[in-house]
């Protein structure tokens, strides 16, 4: 064979190992970057090689394993083979060059080009190596295996077990740090970030941190003539009213309107004859460490929407609706009774005047802010949390990057704050 054969068959060799190197590593990138939901979803939508896809990774070990050997492989069959021809063309110093052409072909064409051409779109690389993947795994397969075992023998004197699933994050912690990472890309709207935030959060938050405080309850006494009963659920904007007897605790029913208006009109319109106790509903008391999730689903068991909230000594703490619930998911929800205070107000000079019953989360949703809502519920919960006092008036502090300043108080209760962001710096509470 005639030498310039010779150094045309040598380039063809190393130009298919370098594909083939190129095909190992940017198979391993794409199946691991791909988006095994997206996978998912084109499965059950029928798509052959999404499927394909998918068995492969179900079994990633084996998969990784066939990738390394078939890149080792070919690279170093390439390097060995180039070295070989240009030691013979060159003598020793062919191994300089060698070494030098090869990693400069390796790196560039075997290692960054096909590995970022995979990651760039990795959905689509998958989609389209899966089946030269699953011949290669097939085939290199049982020597990753055989590898693999290998291994988990040579590590197992010294403690070490590979191969455990050990799930550092919960899945609803995964979502969510998903969630929030498209929403940083772009991919998710702040709406729909917060709405599958809130849904992740039912299993976490109870009733008392949604709940409507007793001191925001709208009550009736049981004992006024009907004639004002009437006309206190007709000025009400809410359609269920708790009824109380002898003191505010002491509550003996839950009065709907609608039950009321047909009470009404059964009897001409004359309220004087109604006996409005008997047409209050019977009262559902719930505790306050009830999970908004559990709560949820004995709304929709119960087929009622309002229950009262108690504390373990069976006091009155608020109540809470299932639409208090759904307003976690999907923010506020107003119709056309509803009493429009929001009590956050932003300034001109991108501080925020806010009441001190204005829950953390609201405010989180309204501001896209991020105060921790672990230790209180309520702005001025957060605020006397961190000071370790009921702060006067005019007095400001700072913490978790913001600066909060009490423009009003009542007694011993905050009722409005003006909030305020500040630059990077220490986020330790300070007066």
């Amino acid at each position: 064979m005639e030498p310039h054969t010779d150094l045309w068959l040598a380039a063809s060799i190393v130009a298919i190992s370098l594909l083939l190197s190129a095909f190992f590593a940017g198979a391993e990138t794409a199946f691991t970057a791909a988006s095994r939901a997206r996978m998912l979803a084109l499965e059950n939508a029928g798509d052959a090689r999404a499927r394909l896809v998918n068995a492969i990774l179900a079994s990633r070990e084996r998969f990784i394993g066939a990738m390394l050997i078939g890149y080792n492989i070919v690279a170093i069959g390439a390097s060995a083979f180039t070295t070989s021809v240009l030691t013979t063309l060159f003598g020793k110093s062919g191994v300089l060059y060698a070494t030098g052409v090869m990693s400069v072909l390796v790196i560039i064409f075997a290692e960054v080009l096909p590995k970022t051409l995979a990651i760039n779109k990795p959905d689509s690389a998958a989609l389209v190596m899966a089946r030269p993947v699953a011949f290669a795994v097939a085939l290199l397969g049982p020597a990753a295996l055989a590898i693999e075992a290998l291994v988990r023998g040579m590590l197992r004197p010294f403690g070490v077990r590979i191969g455990e699933r050990q799930t550092i994050l919960s899945a609803t912690d995964e979502i969510r740090g998903q969630v929030a990472l498209l929403h940083r890309e772009g991919g998710v709207a702040k709406a729909e970030r917060d709405m599958l935030g809130g849904l992740l959060d039912l299993s976490d938050l109870t009733v008392s941190e949604v709940m409507v405080h007793r001191t925001k309850m709208r009550t009736i006494d049981a004992d006024l003539p009907s004639e004002e009963i009437v006309r206190a659920v007709l000025a009400s904007p809410y359609t269920r009213m708790p009824l109380w007897r002898g003191t505010t605790e002491n509550i003996v029913g839950v009065l709907h309107a609608k039950d009321l208006l047909r009470a009404l009109d059964a009897a001409g319109g004359d309220a004087s004859g109604l006996r409005v106790e008997a047409l209050a509903l019977e009262t559902w008391f719930v505790p306050d460490t009830t999970s908004l999730r559990d709560q949820l689903k004995a709304f929709l068991t119960k087929k009622t929407h309002f229950a009262l909230v108690v504390d373990e000594y069976g006091e009155v703490m608020g109540l809470v609706t299932l639409e208090d619930i759904l307003e976690e998911i999907v923010g506020d929800i107003a119709d056309e009774h509803d009493v429009t205070v929001s009590g956050v107000r932003p300034q001109g000079d991108g501080s925020v005047h806010a009441d001190g019953s204005v829950p953390i989360r609201d405010l989180n949703r309204a501001m896209d802010w991020d105060l921790p809502d672990d230790e209180a519920t309520t702005i001025a919960g957060l605020v006397i949390h961190e000071a370790r006092a009921i702060p006067d008036t005019g007095t400001a502090f700072n913490f978790h990057g913001f600066r909060f300043q009490v423009l009003r108080k009542a007694r011993n209760r905050i009722t409005a704050l003006r909030i305020t962001p500040l630059g990077p710096g220490p986020r330790k509470a300070e007066p």
